[in-house]
């Protein structure tokens, strides 16, 4: 990670996820407390540039702004100019104009948010590209799991679902392996590209072995990308790589990046349970969040903390 964005979590190191991790600790008691503001980018504009639809990122993002008392604009493709014809280049560069400290982006295609790096002076976060990266949902997921189990070293993750479309699979992979976890991915040959072994994990086509995961991580079946694909069928891929109260033993977690398609990548027993971290992993995006826009934007003179600098700030103070 440079200076001034987070544009992929390769570029963080464990250094930089820990320092992360921390601050989102301290931000999570924040919001435990009847009023969740601190004044840190009180004065500041962070814009959420959201080209695709999204719940959890957006929302997460927009309320960690706010709770850091910042101005926050949500600019999404529907009902922008982008539907008049807009380029995507031209609308950055219209809201840079306003002079933001930092720009959140979520776009279909990859490379994204790495372009509004260089046509914006802003901080950028990437709030995933394409197919290619969802840091923010890496650290979120890491901050959910060591609460949750106590440690990161030497859990035994099996990523299981739509891998060929996942950016949260890419960043999930880097940053679980960079954490000392022992990653598997699985899932139907047609969504398993052959490359995902390159990142450092063990690749498998059927659930033999799944038992021995401490953390099952299922991913959305996105056949909004599958055209041209040949996928199983819904009721083949329930048969062979759902989740459920069959396969699921105890002292197993179980996560999922949402939306979950019930029934298909899990069954509803195991999204409602008490082993599922699904809901525990809404609530830690805010933390996280606010944890990364802490980081990026309240360095000394107000130019951007450095991520990879080392330099440790105490926390905020309610306002």
């Amino acid at each position: 990670m440079s200076a001034r964005h987070l544009l992929a979590i390769g570029d963080l190191g464990r250094e930089g996820i820990e320092r992360i991790l921390a601050r989102a600790e301290s931000f999570a008691e924040v919001a435990g407390r009847p009023i969740k503001k601190v004044p840190t980018l009180r004065g500041r504009t962070v814009i959420n540039l959201f080209m695709e639809p999204s719940t959890r990122t957006q929302s997460s993002f927009e309320l960690a702004a706010k709770r850091l008392s910042a101005d926050v604009v949500t600019v999404k493709a529907q009902g922008s100019s982008v539907e008049k014809g807009e380029s995507f280049k031209d609308t950055v560069l219209t809201l840079s104009a306003y002079d933001p400290s930092a720009i959140v982006v979520r776009a279909p295609h990859a490379g994204a948010a790495a372009l509004v790096a260089r046509w914006s002076r802003a901080s950028v976060i990437n709030a995933g590209d394409g197919k290619h990266e969802h840091p923010t949902q890496a650290l979120l997921d890491l901050f959910t799991l060591r609460r949750r189990l106590g440690r990161l070293d030497g859990l035994r993750v099996w990523i299981i679902g739509d891998v060929a479309h996942s950016r949260v699979a890419r960043s999930g992979i880097v940053a679980l392996r960079t954490m000392g976890c022992e990653v598997t991915v699985c899932g139907p040959p047609t969504l398993v590209p052959r490359a995902i072994a390159e990142l450092g994990c063990s690749v498998r086509y059927d659930l033999a072995g799944v038992e021995r995961a401490d953390v099952i991580y299922a991913l959305r079946v996105q056949r909004e990308r599958i055209a041209g694909i040949v996928a199983p069928s819904l009721r083949e891929y329930v048969e062979r790589w759902q989740i459920d109260g069959r396969r699921l033993r105890p002292g197993q977690v179980v996560m999922h990046p949402g939306p979950v398609n019930r029934g298909v990548e899990l069954a509803s027993e195991v999204c409602d349970s008490p082993q599922s971290l699904i809901v525990d992993q809404v609530e830690a995006g805010v933390a996280v969040r606010m944890a990364v826009l802490y980081e990026l934007l309240a360095g000394a003179g107000g130019d951007g903390a450095r991520l990879s600098a080392g330099r440790e700030q105490e926390a905020p103070q309610p306002a």
